[in-house]
Parts: structure tokens; sequence; C-alpha cells
């Protein structure tokens, strides 16, 4: 059998039970794992393999790795951000082969502005260039908790485009640090400020277009 991290030297985690019941191959960790990231795995491997079936395919191979390779997981990283690299190597391997290799930031984002040009001065305002004209506007609580807001908010992220989707997701949803989605898709920090900024900017703007109307 594979060397494990011993007790002296593995690290102290809450999901180290986990670790340990999928070592033991209990099928019920393994199922709650499946059913609470297959769904965010399946949109990584869509940035890089378009097919949906091939897709699948990729995330059933990071499954299979993960249950071959879990007796080696030393608990550098997270389980989780384990799981997204063999899920992102994976389709990155399927992505050459197809000959679609591309970097992150390439493969499903756009370049259109994140905030609308006439929401700030022209650069030759003589007083404030570049300041907000019509700056972003609080909004009560209470309408902010509502479940029409929130369905919303949900509504406004299905229409981001993919990448946003994964990033704002990631980090807004499942509570990821920046760190850990640079490390887990391997991309730069930049192009991850970037896709964040762009995905919060336009769920922004969904809900302000929701309130005055």
């Amino acid at each position: 059998m594979p060397a494990r991290a011993d007790q002296a030297t593995r690290p102290e985690s809450k999901e180290w039970p986990l670790v340990e019941a999928l070592r033991s191959r209990d099928e019920r960790a393994f199922a709650e794992l499946v059913e609470r990231h297959n769904r965010t795995l399946l949109r990584v491997a869509r940035l890089y393999v378009r097919d949906r079936s091939a897709a699948e395919e990729v995330v059933q191979e990071a499954w299979l790795g993960v249950l071959e390779g879990i007796d080696r997981f030393e608990g550098r990283s997270s389980l989780r951000t384990w799981i997204y690299r063999i899920l992102t190597n994976r389709a990155q391997s399927r992505a050459q082969r197809e000959r679609r290799q591309l970097p992150f930031s390439a493969l499903a984002d756009d370049h259109e502005a994140a905030v609308k040009e006439t929401r700030f001065r022209p650069t030759d305002d003589p007083r404030f260039p570049l300041l907000w004209s019509v700056p972003p506007r609080s909004w009560p609580v209470e309408r902010i908790l509502a479940r029409e807001t929130v369905q919303q908010l949900r509504a406004a992220l299905e229409h981001l485009p993919a990448a946003q989707q994964v990033i704002v997701g990631l980090r807004d949803v499942e509570g990821w640090t920046a760190e850990e989605v640079c490390e887990a898709l391997a991309m730069t920090p930049g192009n991850q400020r970037v896709l964040l900024h762009r995905a919060r900017s336009r769920m922004r703007q969904a809900l302000e277009d929701y309130f005055e109307a």
C-alpha cells in the first residue's frame, strides 16, 4: 500500500476525517464529496472541453484519480484544491489531445468592460477625471435578503461567461480564498482578480437594473 502521512506529520485539519474515510473506501463519504463538487467540476472541465459528454468523461476520470491517489494525499493543500488540480490536469490533457490547449483566462471570457464607461467622468474632466459620475447606490438590507433578490442573483450568475461563473462561484459561493482558486485552476493572481471583478460588477449591475425596475 502507498505510504501515507503518519499521525505525527499529518496536517491538523477538519477535513482529515474525510480523507481517512475516503482511504477506507467509505462509499457514503465519497458520494457526499461528489454531490458537493461535481457540478462545479463539470463547469471547469467545459472551459477546456466544450463538448458536454467529453467534459463528463473528464470529470469521471478526475474522480477515479481521486480514489487512486487518496492514499498519497499529504495535506500540503486542502483536499478540495487537490481534487480540482486533478480535474484541471485531466482537462488540460484532454484539451491537448483535441488541440484546444489555451490559458484559462482565454477559454471562456470576453473583454467587455465590467462597468459601463458612462458611469465615470471623462478623462478630460477638469475636476474629477475618471471618477464616478453615477456612483453605486446602497440598497436596503431587507431587499437584499428577500427571496426574489436571491433568485435574481442566481439568474445573473447563470448568465455570466463560463470562466466568470467558475471564479465567482468558488470565491463568493464556496468561500475559497484567492490563493486556493489560483492553485486549483493553475491561473495567475492577476487573471483571477480580473475575472472576479468582472463577475461581481455584472451581478451588481443586474441587481441595480432589478431594483430600478
